[in-house]
């Protein structure tokens, strides 16, 4: 298990794990008052958290899947990446992609955030690419099984 500094300045309890086997900690919203969040229309809530990740991780900001099925309500740049070199508060861009307005309150999970390694990658500049058996098929091209 990683190791991540993190400034509480919410009125809630850090995230945390909600089963021994999850990979994403829930993001709750940190809300002086409801925000009503309209069809088609998107906002940005806050968390009131501030986190230092480890050089070589990031933090990505997911849907909920049961606020998505039930309320149409999804993180519209799913998934959000947050760098390991970013300071500032977390927030969560949200859209509702419902018919219905939906209301967010102080203290809702809207979120998810999974903490990942990654590398970075350079590039080699080549003419042609190695055959594979996919080849260039592109969406779809796998077809139905």
């Amino acid at each position: 298990m990683k190791t991540v500094k993190i400034v509480n300045k919410s009125k809630h309890d850090l995230p945390q794990y909600e089963t021994a086997q999850a990979a994403g900690l829930d993001l709750r919203a940190n809300l002086d008052s409801p925000v009503a969040l309209k069809p088609m229309g998107r906002a940005l809530i806050k968390t009131g958290l501030f986190m230092e990740l480890p050089e070589g991780y990031e933090a990505q900001v997911r849907p909920r899947s049961g606020l998505a099925y039930k309320n149409g309500i999804t993180v519209l740049n799913a998934p959000g990446t947050i760098d390991a070199d970013y300071r500032g508060e977390l927030g969560v861009l949200l859209v509702n992609l419902s018919g219905e307005t939906y209301v967010i309150q102080d203290g809702d999970r809207v979120a998810q955030l999974v903490i990942a390694k990654f590398e970075q990658a350079s590039w080699e500049e080549v003419e042609t690419l190695e055959d594979s058996e996919r080849g260039a098929g592109g969406f779809g091209s796998t077809g139905k099984k």
